[in-house]
């Protein structure tokens, strides 16, 4: 029997978990008319203040709904994803909808195609809710210009503080419940950074692990895209769903998908951990609260089993972000190169800098920093080699206030993520609690190429031992 729309929370409201949201559609004790229902009330709500959303789809979205109750009732359950809603990033292409990439350049575009990992997600039942906010073309260095067509997307854990970027709807959508989960683009961090900033799972899978195909590139050699959840079984049960081989991916890795969420209750008895704690000249200091909860979620892994030993990376963080960048601007240019020769006038500021860096760049520095990411895949592969996962810091502060340029530079652009850009590895952002302010702290686990479901056991053990997902934003 269907739980009637007015019932929530309890049974269907924002604390809900994909997990917990489809044990109940499959059982029919939650109708996916009432989920959707409720979570197109929740956007009208708290959307005004929150800016998750750039384009909300209702009408397609209760029609999907009334489709999986349909197939639910007539006993066709899809799987755990049948009827769950989702977002997501604005530059993911579904035929007939806008995309605008957060730009002016695209206000007026409507997709011809669906993006691939839309497709999937579909086709096993998940109801797409929206289209939710973005930096222009995934273009930032944090810093807050207010000039772009659409609000800045805030945090739900205080409004007066940065989402990180640039999948900024997704993040604090996925906090705040306007959707039960998302899906981001990652090219230097732009999954693992909003993630960290608003306390959710983000997690940028191997390179080639998940298609890429009807999303607006960035920088093809390096983008990545994957989802936002709230915990790290709904980041397992969706990075399954969507990964695979797509002949439209020309990048695309033909690499078998394991069922990601088998192993999460087997623990991390017997792994080697390693932890890096030295990021080389230039790298910024820990918060107190940051540091503090990331030896909290060290601890907990050694007291399930894991030895924990200290790792050096071969390079400094600087020097990985340098790499990140340069390539970044080359590439970037090539995208945009007539759009910044023709019509730079509608660009936003951070987006016109960047495609004046690719103009300006030189074919002899884009090639040394393609050199040089090849040295630091092989070198920084051999250091992941040595251990089942690697624990990193994720960014070095939570999220600083909006007003706080200096702050939202470093947030942004001393975070560690660009390290596993470089080199593809999976990498995985996760909370680990809240500083005295009562804003996420994070860390990342990485792991070995295609090896996903590691660092999902390994997450795992941390999530659960930390017990903060029952504590969700008050709008």
């Amino acid at each position: 029997m269907a739980v009637p729309a007015a019932d929530p929370p309890a049974a269907c409201g924002e604390l809900l978990d994909i997990r917990t949201a489809g044990a109940l559609l499959a059982g029919r004790k939650l109708s996916p008319v009432d989920l959707v229902e409720h979570y197109l009330a929740r956007i009208a709500a708290v959307d005004s203040k929150l800016h998750s959303y750039i384009s909300v789809l209702a009408d397609r979205a209760r029609t999907r709904a009334r489709q999986a109750e349909r197939e639910i009732a007539d006993g066709h359950w899809k799987g755990p994803l049948h009827g769950i809603p989702f977002g997501v990033k604005d530059n993911y292409h579904v035929a007939g909808v806008r995309t605008t990439g957060g730009s002016r350049l695209m206000l007026d575009h409507v997709a011809d195609e669906t993006a691939t990992i839309i497709e999937k997600l579909e086709a096993q039942g998940a109801i797409l809710l929206g289209k939710m906010n973005t930096w222009e073309f995934g273009t930032g260095t944090g810093e807050i210009y207010d000039e772009l067509p659409f609000p800045l997307a805030r945090n739900a854990w205080n409004l007066a503080h940065f989402t990180g970027g640039s999948s900024t709807g997704v993040g604090t959508g996925v906090a705040a419940g306007t959707a039960l989960f998302g899906l981001g683009s990652d090219t230097g961090g732009s999954i693992r950074l909003p993630a960290a900033a608003t306390g959710v799972v983000g997690m940028k899978a191997t390179y080639g692990r998940v298609s890429r195909a009807g999303c607006l590139p960035n920088c093809w050699s390096l983008d990545v895209t994957g989802p936002l959840t709230w915990t790290v079984r709904d980041s397992a049960i969706v990075l399954e769903a969507i990964s695979g081989f797509d002949p439209r991916d020309p990048q695309s890795a033909d690499a078998p998908v394991p069922n990601f969420s088998r192993g999460l209750g087997e623990g991390v008895r017997g792994m080697t951990i390693g932890i890096v704690r030295d990021f080389g000249a230039g790298a910024p200091v820990l918060s107190p609260d940051v540091a503090a909860n990331l030896l909290k979620a060290e601890a907990a892994l050694r007291d399930a089993g894991a030895e924990i030993v200290d790792v050096g990376l071969p390079a400094t963080l600087e020097e990985y972000r340098n790499v990140t960048s340069v390539i970044n601007w080359g590439e970037s240019f090539s995208i945009h190169e007539q759009d910044f020769l023709q019509r730079r006038h509608l660009m936003g500021r951070a987006l016109r800098d960047k495609m004046t860096a690719g103009f300006t760049l030189r074919a002899a520095d884009f090639l040394a920093a393609q050199r040089l990411r090849r040295q630091l895949c092989v070198s920084t592969d051999a250091v992941v080699r040595t251990c089942d996962a690697i624990l990193t810091p994720c960014t070095f502060a939570t999220a600083p206030t909006f007003d706080d340029q200096k702050k939202l530079v470093e947030f942004t652009m001393h975070a560690a993520t660009s390290i596993f850009n470089v080199t593809g590895h999976p990498a995985l952002s996760l909370p680990t609690g809240f500083d005295a302010d009562g804003l996420p702290t994070s860390m990342q686990v990485a792991g070995r190429y295609f090896d996903e479901a590691t660092i999902y056991r390994v997450a795992h053990v941390i999530e659960c031992a930390i017990g903060e997902r029952g504590r969700r934003p008050s709008l």
